[in-house]
């Protein structure tokens, strides 16, 4: 079994070899940096929809805080009249308005919490983004780089036999004088 394990994986090292010289890793790498380059898009987009949800809700907080300090008067103005009715009317849309200030003020966290995971998020991908973009310049630099001056040339390695017997006797001339 352990022999069939070892097989098995040496046919799949080998075959994700073949794919890795397959695929052209300049190619991969500049679709990597578009794909990013969209998502960071889409994250900047969701972070000026939430600014300015953000701002629609605090415009609609503060028409109903002045909202509610109109009903105020009204009702110091009914029970001065001593029209208990229309107070009761005042007090419940005031109930009703403290209400949704409620619900707008937890709305309004939210959105913060949202905005500041998504602004993070946005700076990690900026940062990521940049990364990539730098590999990629790297990447587009050795390829530019002339062939000649990438590549090593080997060099004549060849001695020749009147070379080794000079050095030969230099060496024998050094060890009779030391």
């Amino acid at each position: 079994m352990a022999l069939i394990t070892r097989v098995a994986r040496l046919f799949r090292a080998d075959l994700h070899a073949v794919l890795d010289r397959i695929e052209a890793p300049e190619v991969l790498l500049r679709q990597a940096v578009r794909e990013m380059e969209e998502e960071l898009a889409g994250d900047e987009r969701r972070v000026k929809l939430l600014h300015h949800e953000q701002g629609q809700l605090l415009a609609r907080q503060t028409e109903i805080d002045q909202a509610l300090s109109g009903i105020e008067a009204e009702l110091d103005v009914c029970f001065a009249s001593g029209k208990d009715d229309l107070a009761r009317a005042l007090i419940r849309r005031r109930l009703e308005a403290q209400c949704f200030v409620r619900f707008l003020s937890r709305k309004r966290e939210a959105v913060a919490h949202s905005l500041a995971g998504c602004a993070t998020r946005l700076e990690e991908n900026r940062a990521r983004l940049n990364s990539m973009r730098q590999k990629a310049e790297l990447l587009a630099e050795d390829e530019s780089a002339d062939p000649v001056e990438a590549g090593w040339s080997t060099p004549d390695m060849s001695v020749r036999d009147e070379d080794v017997e000079v050095a030969f006797l230099r060496e024998k001339h050094q060890r009779r004088q030391s």
